[in-house]
């Protein structure tokens, strides 16, 4: 169970997708990124039924437990009471922010997805303790996310109170591009999980957030 800062441990933000694995298991695919730096993981499971998304997620947390690495679940907020994670990240067509408090208490992690200032702001005052900023590149993992400049990347940044991540098509080749804008750290998919040396992979992109 992860105890620390989250504004600290958002820099290097992994998302999981089994797409990219070639049959490697997801717990072991977790275990590398974690050894090559990730800082936060979150299980996206969007074909799994209860019970496969479950054991996956039961999987995973215990690597995540052993490193000591906070753990949410996208979108699904009963997994993550039933797997005791450490929160979830809900999206704006998802379940509501209040709702997923009451579900998860007090103490859990809330990440909100957001694409305006609007969003964010909202996410913001209803008590989300972090946001996810996106699309700030094209992105092959979400065809319908819509993009968001540079500009109001920087906007969102400077106007909310809670940490803020970037996501989308984020990659080592252009996470640079996003140095300046104030965020707290990078969420990738691809970029970690489609390589074929995952931990290689995770130790880079590392490197390159902390120069942001």
């Amino acid at each position: 169970m992860f105890s620390g800062n989250i504004d600290k441990s958002l820099l290097l933000y992994a998302i999981t997708d089994r797409i990219w694995l070639k049959g490697k298991k997801l717990s072991e695919a977790v275990r590398e990124a974690i050894l090559g730096g990730a800082t936060f993981i979150q299980l996206r499971e969007k074909n799994s039924g209860y019970n496969e998304f479950l054991k996956i997620a039961q999987e995973v947390k215990e690597v995540t437990d052993k490193y000591k690495i906070p753990f949410v679940i996208n979108d699904n907020v009963d997994i993550a009471v039933a797997v005791g994670a450490d929160g979830a990240h809900i999206g704006q067509s998802d379940e509501e922010l209040k709702s997923a408090r009451e579900k998860l208490g007090p103490d859990k992690i809330i990440g909100v997805s957001a694409g305006t200032i609007k969003e964010a702001v909202e996410a913001d005052k209803g008590g989300a303790d972090y946001i996810g900023v996106g699309s700030v590149f094209t992105t092959s993992t979400k065809q319908d996310a819509k993009s968001v400049s540079i500009e109001t990347l920087k906007e969102i940044c400077k106007t909310v109170n809670i940490p803020v991540v970037a996501i989308g098509g984020i990659s080592a080749d252009n996470v640079l591009r996003l140095a300046g804008t104030g965020i707290d750290g990078i969420s990738v998919i691809s970029a970690i999980f489609a390589r074929e040396d995952i931990k290689d992979a995770a130790s880079e992109l590392l490197k390159l957030a902390k120069q942001l």
